[in-house]
Order: structure tokens, then sequence, then C-alpha cells
């Protein structure tokens, strides 16, 4: 199948290269990479990787742990265990 239509994007370019790097690594390009994705949604009808959008109870939980609030520490697995009342 002959590659010669172009798809243009907008990304942040510190996020560009450093997915240039990584994909460098594998031995890829961004474009080998943007044509893996495309083919795959075609073929599957659907994004090759989750996309979610977390609850609010989930978005408040992280914001407060971000601010390092109602952290709860455990010394092992036992310890956190043992406070869960499991």
């Amino acid at each position: 199948m002959s590659a010669n239509d172009y798809v243009r994007a907008r990304i942040n370019p510190v996020i560009k290269n450093e997915a240039a790097v990584v994909l460098a690594g594998m031995g890829l390009t961004v474009s080998d990479a943007c044509r893996m994705m495309l083919t795959k949604i075609a073929i599957d009808k659907c994004l090759p990787f989750g996309v979610e959008i977390p609850n609010e109870l989930t978005r408040k939980t992280l914001e407060q742990v971000d601010r390092g609030e109602n952290l709860h520490r455990a010394k092992d697995a036992e310890d956190l265990f043992r406070q869960l009342g499991i």
C-alpha cells in the first residue's frame, strides 16, 4: 500500500523529542509510530490504549496525594494489612 498522504499534529516539542528518543531506541521514527498507531486504529476500530477519565472521588484523592495529604504509611505488607483490618 502506498504511503503518500500526510498527517500534521501540534505537539509540545519536549514530548515529541522525548518520544523520538524512546522510539529511536526501538529502531523506529515518530512517523513509524504514527503510521503503526493509525493502522492499528483502522484495523481494531478503537484506540490501541485505554483512555480513562477519573471519577470525582478518584480525582480528589489523587489531588490529595499530590499535596501529600491523608497519606498512610506502612513498614511492610503485613503492617498495611493490619492497619486495614485484613
